[in-house]
């Protein structure tokens, strides 16, 4: 029996009970609609598009056809920020060779895809009043697609990315980063963002600085020189920029541990040492259970960097996608979860409401939502009402589903037949090698018909069943 069987909201309220979970529905779709103080900006209504790792722009890092196609769909979809995909900060700081990249030689295109998601929402509302956008600001560090590039060793990460012989990141290096993060927003605000993100998750490269205990020199060992990169990126930043583009962050705010399929297929704790001292957010102890301190204090120092918009996030898609992405079908080279996805729903909800009580004047974006399917907005209001975060959004939930926000505003809340069903299974073709150029494009194969050849052409490829 599947995991979402729900016909009724009922029904889904009585498997909150059984498991034990602290999960509230509403049916006012009202709080939703509320507008929403960013800094100097407003957005329309409390909804957003989380960012995402794209997969369909040009080799050059420059946007292709599939992604004008998927901007301009969430530009008419009716959120009121749309948190723009990740575009690494220099060519080999790209997750997939597919991925953005924003740089000089390929800002044109990167503004005409503004202009033309702007041009969307125009087309569809009248105006682009509130209709927030954002440039995702990233380095993948030992996930780049070009070769792992590492800041810290741990035994159980290594084991799932091999960089055992290759030596972290220097000291200097990271300081001439910093320089092209502060290129890179500098290059954001000319082509007309709204906000840029400094990308802290995921364990791409700047969430893993922020765990590594274990490194030696001025970007390691304690919280001051774990988090000196960020604190370092948002003051230069600040200096050149003033007040001219908004500052944001996703952070993770639980990196857990690296799980791995055991012989039924469930996903389990790797083996691991304690103290474990390689995650952020993590308890050194039991790294299987948060510790929120680090983080709070951290997004607090951030807020007087010029902070204005945080965006939830935790876990890793590369080695505990249970954690960071509550789904109940595994990736082809994932496991089954380890428990029912409600506890993964209450466990984003929860530690979201902690980190917004520990900052109420900050607006903060949850995650978590898309294996509740319809029911989605359902708990994103009800959150809302009661304080445990200011915006809702939706990631991967967004491809199957881009007007999610429209049908929630406009009428009773999210179609049935619209939404997601999935759950991250999409990233799957992510993970089908597309001959030299790549993976193959993400996108929903249940919702959008686009993508049926591509999933049908990676099946063939990687002999998938």
């Amino acid at each position: 029996m599947p995991f979402f069987h729900y016909r009724t909201p009922d029904e889904l309220l009585d498997d909150i009970a059984e498991h034990g979970v602290d999960l509230t529905l509403s049916d006012d779709m009202a709080p939703l609609a509320n507008q929403m103080r960013i800094g100097a900006l407003t957005a329309a209504n409390r909804l957003a598009v989380h960012p995402m790792e794209g997969c369909d722009g040009n080799l050059d890092g420059t946007p292709g056809d599939l992604t004008f196609r998927r901007w301009r769909r969430f530009g008419e979809g009716g959120a009121a920020v749309l948190w723009g995909e990740a575009m690494a900060i220099v060519p080999e700081a790209r997750a997939n060779p597919r991925q953005l990249v924003i740089r000089p030689s390929t800002a044109p295109e990167l503004k005409r895809l503004l202009d033309e998601t702007r041009s969307a929402r125009r087309e569809r509302f009248g105006s682009t009043d509130g209709f927030l956008v954002g440039a995702q600001l990233t380095h993948s560090g030992r996930w780049s697609n070009a070769g792992p590039i590492i800041v810290q060793h741990g035994a159980a990460i290594d084991a799932v990315k091999h960089c055992e012989d290759l030596p972290p990141l220097m000291d200097a290096e990271l300081e001439a980063l910093e320089e092209r993060f502060v290129e890179a927003a500098a290059l954001a605000r000319d082509i007309g963002f709204d906000f840029i993100d400094i990308k802290q998750c995921h364990t791409y490269l700047l969430n893993e600085l922020l765990g590594a205990r274990t490194r030696g020199g001025a970007y390691g060992g304690d919280f001051e020189h774990r988090t000196r990169f960020v604190r370092k990126v948002f003051a230069r930043i600040r200096d050149r920029l003033g007040d001219s583009i908004a500052l944001a962050t996703r952070m993770n705010m639980f990196d857990s541990l690296p799980y791995v399929k055991s012989v039924d297929g469930t996903g389990t704790a790797a083996s691991h040492e304690t103290p474990y001292e390689h995650g952020w957010g993590t308890a050194v102890d039991d790294p299987t259970q948060p510790d929120l301190a680090e983080p709070i204090r951290l997004i607090g120092e951030l807020q007087t960097l010029g902070l204005s918009l945080l965006n939830v996030s935790m876990g890793s898609p590369y080695y505990n996608p249970h954690i960071g992405r509550p789904f109940e079908r595994a990736p082809v080279d994932g496991y089954t979860p380890p428990e029912h996805p409600l506890v993964g729903v209450e466990r984003h909800f929860r530690l979201t409401s902690d980190i917004q009580r520990a900052h109420p004047d900050l607006p903060v974006i949850g995650t978590g939502y898309s294996w509740l399917r319809h029911y989605a907005l359902h708990a994103g209001a009800a959150n809302i009402a009661s304080g445990g975060v200011s915006m809702v959004g939706l990631g991967r939930g967004a491809l199957a589903y881009p007007d999610f926000a429209v049908d929630a505003l406009e009428g009773a809340g999210m179609v049935r037949d619209k939404a997601c069903i999935g759950v991250s299974y999409c990233t799957a073709l992510m993970r089908a090698k597309h001959n030299d150029l790549g993976q193959y494009p993400t996108g929903c194969v249940p919702r959008d018909p686009i993508y049926v050849p591509e999933l049908r052409a990676a099946r063939v490829s990687e002999r998938w069943t």
